[in-house]
């Protein structure tokens, strides 16, 4: 019988080192044509959307789809996991932080392949639920010895910068009173924002900077300049496909001819050796993240996994 796994048990099932391993092996066997991702799709009502998206590893005998809908500022999200040769469903999986976890796992990923190796500043605009795992990602695959941390609401930004040097066992995580500040002292820069308009000045970015740019799964959603845009020598996406119809930071300077889709990079391309992550340590880098089914299919998987070695979960009788 299948089992369904709760999010209180997500948490313990899926430390960050293993959703790191998880996601850059998806990426790579995606990379390399060995795993499919089909784009998020969005059903809309008056009251109501309904969001899916899936995708399978053959290798790993894993085919899954995530649904979620968003309601009145509420999200629920669910994480289907099937046998890929018998069609069997394994689990299903409350997966807020499943989708938490491997957000930050993929920025984690891209920072691994993109960043200077001695990146020790972690710059953050954003101090929502998200925000939490893309500063524990990058910190867990660069030798990050502070981070500056800009939110727009001065209690909420100092609450995090507290919650986060405990969480990264005494790391200093500094509140910044302007945006520019976290920018400008920034090797890894991270921007986690719903904003529909750009949350920094491009310009600010010191050379050498690797940036992350995670909030935006829409093309009304902004978090990047088109000088940032400029100014980037690699510009990575997860997936083109899906960027096309999602990616605000990059729809309008596209539109506007500061680039051209052939320019940008896929992140599987990059795990799997097949296009440089950066050139050299003066290069400013970009990612922008829009989020694939086939990380969920990857975390999904070993969340089961461990489920089942754990004895965690309840088994459903369908």
């Amino acid at each position: 019988m299948p089992l369904f796994i709760r999010e209180e048990e997500v948490l313990s099932l899926l430390p960050m080192a293993d959703a790191l391993a998880c996601v850059e092996e998806a990426f790579r066997l995606y990379g390399s044509g060995k795993a499919v991702n089909t784009p998020r799709t969005r059903v809309r009502t008056e009251g109501a959307t309904l969001h899916s998206m899936a995708a399978a590893i053959p290798s790993l005998r894993a085919l899954g789809y995530k649904a979620y809908t968003t309601a009145r500022g509420r999200a629920q999200f669910h994480f289907y996991l099937y046998d890929s040769e018998s069609g069997e469903l394994l689990a299903v999986v409350q997966a807020n932080h499943l989708g938490q976890i491997r957000t930050g796992a993929a920025s984690g990923v891209a920072t691994r392949h993109m960043a200077r190796r001695d990146a020790k500043v972690l710059g953050v605009i954003g101090t929502g639920f998200q925000a939490v795992t893309q500063v524990e990602a990058v910190c867990a695959v660069r030798p990050i010895e502070r981070a500056v941390v800009f939110g727009r609401q001065a209690e909420r930004r100092r609450a995090f910068c507290e919650e986060m040097t405990h969480r990264l066992g005494g790391l200093p995580v500094h509140p910044a009173e302007r945006p520019e500040d976290a920018v400008r002292a920034a090797d890894v820069l991270v921007t986690i924002t719903s904003s529909r308009e750009p949350v920094f000045d491009g310009s600010h970015l010191k050379a050498g900077t690797h940036v992350n740019a995670a909030g935006s799964n829409s093309l009304l959603r902004r978090e990047i300049d088109d000088e940032t845009v400029r100014r980037s020598g690699v510009i990575v996406v997860d997936d083109r496909e899906q960027a096309r119809v999602e990616c605000g930071d990059l729809f309008g300077p596209v539109q506007r001819g500061t680039l051209s889709w052939e320019a940008v990079r896929e992140l599987g391309e990059v795990v799997a050796g097949r296009s440089p992550g950066r050139r050299d340590d003066s290069e400013i880098t970009l990612f922008a993240s829009q989020g694939l089914a086939v990380e969920d299919v990857a975390v999904g998987l070993h969340v089961y996994r461990r489920a089942q070695e754990q004895g965690a979960g309840v088994e459903i009788a369908l």
